[in-house]
């Protein structure tokens, strides 16, 4: 079925996806020209894909969520130094905002322990932009 006709009323649902897909990736750019090499190969390595292998699917699971609320518990920390830095808060506000955070803390060790990873194990490589989280301090 080509891809700039709508799709025929009953056809199959399966067929409207495929050819959706197809359409979006034309619209991708094409790669940089420094990706290719003079016979057609990639100069780069093979790009990182996700593995998603049954036997590990729980763990890469938890890492991925576990890696979202350690970024963000990072970033409420800032936050909640730059409001105390500020004055924005009463002394019992910063001490109840400071064990919150460092329960979140003990918390995010703990889930870390029980499916064998550590915090360090969270901060993923973004490639050019470099890790995840900061270096720990």
């Amino acid at each position: 079925m080509p891809s700039d006709v709508p799709p025929r009323e009953g056809a199959n649902r399966y067929d409207e996806v495929a050819d959706a897909a197809a359409r979006a990736f034309r619209l991708l750019p094409a790669p940089p020209p420094d990706a290719q090499a003079a016979d057609g190969a990639g100069t780069r390595g093979p790009a990182r894909r996700i593995s998603a292998d049954p036997d590990t699917v729980e763990r890469d699971l938890i890492k991925l969520v576990l890696t979202l609320v350690e970024l963000l518990r990072q970033l409420m920390e800032r936050q909640a130094l730059h409001r105390v830095d500020a004055g924005d808060l009463t002394e019992e506000q910063e001490e109840r905002l400071g064990a919150t955070l460092m329960i979140l803390h003990d918390r995010m060790t703990e889930l870390c322990a029980r499916y064998g990873l550590s915090l360090q194990d969270l901060n993923i490589d973004l490639g050019p932009l470099g890790p995840l989280l900061p270096p720990p301090e």
